[in-house]
C-alpha cells in the first residue's frame, strides 16, 4: 500500500472533544491498495472523532458508488454504498489489534492512519455476488437455494442398530 498522508489524523494535537473530518474517495484512493476488487469509485466519507483522555471513538459514514464488474455479464456498473461503522481506539502500553473494531495504541502515538479502515469498510459493503442491476430482480437459477437446511445428529444407521444400548445413555436420553 502506498502511503497518503491525507488519511493520517494528527491525534496528538487534538483537544478532548468531537472533531469532524471529511474525505473524498475516488480513483486515486483505490490505487493506493494492491487489490483488484475496486478500481474506482465516487464516495464521500464523514468521520466524527471523539477524543477523551483514555479513548478515541471514530464514527465512519461512507456514502457513494463504486464501479464493479458484473459476475454474470462482465459489464461494469455502479454499486451504491452506504456504510456506518464505529471504531474504538484505546490507549495502552503497546500497539495491538484487540478486536476487529477495537485497537490499542500507545499514548505517545502522533498520527492515526484511517485509509485502510475506510477501504475495509467499503470492501465489506460490497455484495458477495456482484450482479448488474438488470439481473438483480431475476429469480435465482437454483430453486433449492431458498430451501431450509435441516440438521440431525442421528443417522439412518443409528436407527437400524440392533445392538442393545448402554442403560446409562438411555437414562440420560430420558432427561428432558
Amino acid at each position: 500500500m502506498k502511503k497518503d498522508a491525507q488519511f493520517d489524523l494528527a491525534i496528538a494535537k487534538l483537544a478532548f472533544k468531537t472533531h469532524h473530518f471529511a474525505f473524498e474517495l475516488g480513483r486515486a484512493f483505490f490505487e493506493q491498495f494492491d487489490q483488484s476488487l475496486i478500481q474506482e469509485g465516487d464516495l464521500h466519507a464523514d468521520l466524527d472523532l471523539t477524543k477523551t483522555d483514555r479513548l478515541l471513538t471514530l464514527d465512519f459514514h461512507i456514502k457513494g458508488t463504486v464501479r464493479l464488474t458484473c459476475d454474470r455479464s462482465l459489464e461494469e456498473f455502479d454499486q451504491p454504498i452506504d456504510v456506518q461503522h464505529q471504531l474504538l481506539v484505546r490507549y495502552g502500553d503497546q500497539d495491538l489489534e484487540l478486536d476487529e473494531d477495537v485497537f490499542q495504541i500507545t499514548p505517545d502515538t502522533q498520527t492515526l492512519p484511517v485509509a485502510q479502515h475506510l477501504f475495509d469498510y467499503i470492501g465489506l459493503a460490497i455484495p458477495m455476488k456482484k450482479l448488474h442491476p438488470r439481473f438483480q430482480n431475476e429469480p435465482d437459477e437454483n430453486p433449492e437455494a431458498d430451501s431450509k437446511l435441516i440438521f440431525s445428529t442421528r443417522s439412518d444407521a443409528d436407527e437400524n442398530d440392533d445392538e442393545p444400548s448402554d442403560p446409562r445413555w438411555d437414562a440420560l436420553r430420558n432427561l428432558n
